[in-house]
């Protein structure tokens, strides 16, 4: 009978994403890919201990590599013992920018879906009067959403493509990132203060 292979601990991919990314800003863009692959794994009747590591490490050498990403990371993480598939999984995120790894697997392709989306949710959170996830809606997310403007560097047409290739509304996937990072609110700094008040910026 083949051995399964072994899965990295929450504790080693942890470590090697800070080894590898000083950025605090990316941490917390880690944990909050982390946070909503464990979150999705469940309805894919996946392993939360694995989709979270993948989603955690999908941005390894993004810090100190950044116009090479994804070049660096199938390296590092073969050196720290990461099975294959888990590596293609992490490269698949970056399937049409900068890697041709189609995300294939149902982890594959929510990771693709979700990565982008993360970063708009955090900033549509940010600019709410309680700074918080907490009660950040699909409704204000949708808003930023229409302006371009806002969080530009986040690419709508990736988060349609990969909505479309879980058979999902993007709406559908907003609600369920949504409610996959609100958990770790605290943790990604966006717990604010919910019962704030005033003018969403």
């Amino acid at each position: 009978m083949t051995e399964s292979p072994r899965v990295p601990s929450r504790d080693e991919a942890w470590a090697l994403l800070c080894a590898q990314t000083p950025t605090e800003a990316l941490r917390k863009h880690a944990l909050a890919v982390e946070a909503v692959m464990r979150h999705f794994a469940p309805r894919y009747g996946g392993d939360p201990e694995v989709w979270g590591a993948v989603g955690l490490v999908h941005d390894l050498d993004y810090d100190l590599h950044p116009d090479e990403h994804c070049r660096h990371t199938p390296g590092l993480l073969a050196a720290a013992g990461w099975p294959e598939p888990l590596i293609r999984a992490v490269l698949s995120h970056g399937w049409g920018t900068c890697t041709d790894v189609e995300p294939l697997s149902e982890m594959e392709r929510v990771l693709f879906a979700v990565d982008e989306l993360t970063g708009l949710i955090a900033a549509t959170a940010l600019v709410r009067p309680s700074r918080s996830l907490l009660d950040t809606t699909v409704a204000s997310v949708r808003k930023k959403w229409k302006t371009a403007r806002f969080a530009a560097g986040v690419n709508r047409a990736l988060i349609e493509r990969g909505a479309e290739r879980l058979g999902v509304s993007v709406d559908d996937l907003i609600a369920e990132t949504l409610a996959g990072m609100q958990p770790a609110a605290a943790a990604l700094g966006l717990a604010g203060d919910p019962g704030a008040t005033g003018a969403e910026a």
